[in-house]
């Protein structure tokens, strides 16, 4: 937002004081400045002056030779704008001068001399116009700086708005010159107000607030007989200053409203709205906006209608057929305030944000209506005395704010703050925001100004954050803090997220990735996964975000989409949150997992299975000590392959599942890329037991293994192989893995590595071969047999 520092001043005196110094506090107690821009600097020695002669250049459609009187010298000057003429007055930058970035000279154009130059305002930087040469009507001396006539120079800084967003107070000059005056310890002056009184004999304007839960307050007044329709300069200067630009007088009029109270004005063309109505539909109907867009209204939004036609979308933006023409001579102006949830999701809605929404759904002062009309007819009768108020000030007023009072004690203040403010200081800051302060010796009873009291200040502790920013951050003496130390609660699911991660990016060289528990549907269909059992979010932040993830999975291969090209292979995993789902009671209900995805473009699909196979047997037996088991399965989702889909368990229990992805998947990743993805519920992992480390001395004597494959059926688990050894006890078995398998559809085989140590001894071939006839034997009998 950018701000003027010459309307600024217009409501408090900063004679004396170093204005960038007072902005660099601003930033420090209020809001970030992010720039400072000074106006007029770049014009210099700009006079006005009259044109006192016009001949069309004799070579030229274009130019023309002008004689320029500036009250002490006649000038030569050839001018191309196609509005000059003779008695003109306009602005001159003479032999020397500065305008439009260039230092006048004199030089040929057109092959005549020419000293100095006829500006136009946006030469002078007061405007967007550059269709002529500035056309002066004021009565003014000939020679007069330009300077003088109008306020060119100023100082203009932009504020962050983001700083602005709990501060509705701050939208606008008088709420930041209100901060100005309690950081330089100024008086803030009044609003120059016109008196409305004078009109309550008048007919009222008809006002029917038909929905009071989204409307709060409603303000309006007639006005006939306004002849002007130009804006007098200075306030052009200030609107093109502060990044609007003029139209006309009423629209400019209720723009220079909003950026000096904050408060949005709308003026309707009384020919066209006579009554005021505000609610909503309950259908569906198309309504074209201003900006000439036709847009489509649902039974949410909250509309003004007159007569029961829609006028204007309430606190967005008018309709283009009661809007404020160049031949408008009555109007009928409003001031309004409404639940500025119920705007922000209007303007989101219809993909809109416009400077009133921006300022609507902060929750603006429902007190500043009235101010704001009394202020645009003082403004108003300024510049058309003949314009006529015919209806009294009608207020509808059904919905109001609760008085907020906050108590509190000089103890309170010193606890929080650590330094000694006096009671004083306390008084006179508080005072000078607009607080009404009641001391009574260390306590005191503060009532919130309205401005303050739709969302800002609520509770003591914001009490105690507007006396320390006025009083100065940078003047807190810096001291360590003294505070009780205690120790962190233990909790089993934080140590075994830190293990995870510790093992994941020390032990296997994982990236750790952060996202949110709510995406965005079109990435996951795009990439051929379904979303339909995914709750849906009701009130989404962005179109973008409108369900709630119910595996970390999906969130996993859209990064690794978004990152193809950058590697040939990596890893990647995250700990987070999903949804599962709804209780009983409808509330959702989270998961906290981790989800581990494995890309490469040089390795197999068997070879990165295996891989994340290890991946989760390393976390059960580091931070277990147990041993994990897997057991094919029928996808559970639409992005896990088919065949290749496996439960994970611990201790017999399913804790999650890992799968390559489906060829579909895989192909929308990435060219010619394996992916595989697992995932498994860290609450369950954290609630299972961690099994005791039972200390087996190693032999000292060499071990040795031997490996058996055995065909196997289409259906046949390891687990239906590792029962025959499992449930026996041999001599010397130690352990077995798989360490391959073979399915080319007609047949499947699996190879298996048995592992045989003893303490006594190092063995041969005949001693641990009973065991492996005996299982061979015992496999046999189940139908296994050995592979040929």
């Amino acid at each position: 937002m950018l701000l003027s520092m010459n309307w600024i001043k217009d409501f408090v005196d900063l004679e004396g004081l170093d204005l960038e110094e007072l902005i660099h506090r601003f930033t420090l107690s209020t809001a970030e400045v992010e720039d400072i821009i000074h106006k007029g600097a770049d014009v210099e020695n700009v006079v006005v002056a009259k044109i006192v002669y016009v001949e069309n250049h004799p070579d030229s459609k274009k130019l023309h030779l002008l004689k320029v009187d500036t009250g002490d010298k006649i000038w030569d000057v050839v001018c191309g704008a196609p509005n000059v003429r003779e008695g003109m007055l306009t602005a001159f930058a003479k032999e020397g001068g500065k305008a439009g970035g260039m230092t006048m000279e004199a030089r040929k154009v057109g092959g005549y001399m020419s000293y100095g130059m006829c500006c136009s305002e946006v030469e002078l930087g007061i405007s967007a116009d550059h269709s002529g040469i500035m056309d002066i009507t004021e009565d003014v001396a000939l020679g007069t700086d330009i300077k003088e006539l109008y306020p060119i120079d100023d100082v203009i800084f932009e504020v962050d708005n983001k700083s602005l967003t709990n501060r509705p107070d701050l939208w606008g000059h008088y709420g930041i010159a209100r901060e100005f005056a309690a950081l330089a310890d100024r008086p803030l002056k009044p609003h120059v107000l016109h008196d409305t009184k004078q009109y309550d004999n008048l007919d009222a304007v008809s006002i029917d607030i038909k929905d009071t839960e989204n409307a709060y307050r409603y303000s309006s007044i007639k006005v006939e007989n306004i002849k002007v329709n130009r804006s007098p300069m200075e306030m052009r200067i200030r609107l093109f200053y502060c990044g609007s630009r003029a139209i006309n007088f009423l629209a400019d009029l209720t723009n220079y409203i909003m950026l000096e109270l904050g408060q949005p004005m709308h003026a309707f063309d009384k020919r066209r709205v006579d009554k005021i109505e505000v609610q909503r539909f309950s259908e569906e109907f198309k309504f074209t906006t201003l900006d000439e867009v036709e847009r489509t209204i649902d039974p949410s939004m909250l509309m003004i209608t007159s007569n029961d036609k829609p006028v204007a979308v309430a606190g967005v933006m008018g309709g283009l057929d009661s809007s404020i023409f160049d031949d408008t001579e009555t109007l009928l102006l409003e001031s309004a305030t409404f639940n500025g949830v119920s705007i922000r999701k209007t303007s989101t809605k219809l993909g809109l944000r416009t400077d009133a929404s921006a300022r609507y759904e902060k929750m603006l002062d429902p007190e500043i209506t009235v101010i704001a009309i009394q202020r645009f007819l003082e403004l108003m009768f300024k510049v058309d005395p003949e314009a006529k108020v015919v209806s009294r000030l009608t207020d509808c007023y059904p919905t109001k704010y609760d008085t907020i009072k906050l108590d509190f004690d000089k103890r309170y203040v010193d606890r929080y703050t650590g330094i000694d403010i006096t009671n004083d200081r306390i008084v006179k800051t508080l005072t000078s925001l607009g607080f009404d302060v009641t001391n009574d010796g260390d306590n005191f009873s503060v009532v919130v100004p309205s401005w303050r009291a739709t969302k800002d200040v609520t509770i003591p502790a914001d009490i105690i954050e507007e006396i320390t920013r006025i009083y100065g951050y940078d003047n807190f003496k810096i001291e360590t803090t003294k505070a009780a130390l205690y120790p962190v609660e233990e909790s089993a699911g934080r140590n075994n997220d830190n293990q995870a991660k510790d093992i994941l990016v020390k032990k296997f060289k994982l990236h750790e990735v952060h996202s949110y528990i709510w995406c965005d549907s079109k990435k996951f269909e795009n990439l051929g996964m379904d979303v339909e059992d995914n709750v849906r979010v009701i009130n989404a932040m962005t179109v973008e975000h409108t369900v709630l993830r119910n595996s970390m999975v999906p969130t996993l291969v859209c990064m690794a989409h978004e990152n193809r090209g950058y590697a040939p292979s990596y890893g990647l995993f995250e700990i987070g949150r999903i949804v599962k789902g709804k209780r009983e009671n409808g509330e959702a209900n989270e998961r906290k997992t981790l989800g581990v995805l494995l890309f490469s473009q040089t390795k197999t699909e068997k070879e990165l299975f295996f891989e994340l196979r290890d991946i989760f047997a390393n976390l059960a037996s580091d931070i277990k000590h147990k041993e994990l088991s897997f057991e094919n399965i029928a996808p559970v989702h639409n992005w896990q392959h088919p065949k290749n889909t496996v439960a994970i368990k611990l201790d017999g229990v399913k804790i999650g599942e890992m799968a390559t992805a489906h060829p579909t998947v895989a192909s929308k990743v990435a060219k010619k890329a394996c992916v595989v993805f697992g995932e498994i519920d860290m609450d369950d992992f954290a609630e299972n037991k961690k099994a005791a480390i039972n200390y087996n001395e190693p032999s000292k004597y060499p071990s040795m293994d031997i490996d058996l494959s055995f065909v196997i059926g289409k259906d046949t688990k390891y687990s239906d192989l590792a029962c025959v050894w499992q449930n026996a006890s041999y001599e010397y078995l130690t352990g077995a893995s798989v360490v391959d398998n073979y399915d080319d559809g007609s047949v499947k085989s699996i190879s298996i590595r048995f592992y045989f140590s003893s303490k006594e001894k190092t063995l041969a071939r005949t001693d641990i071969q009973p065991v492996v006839d005996d299982i061979i034997a015992k496999l046999a009998a189940k139908g296994i047999n050995m592979k040929a």
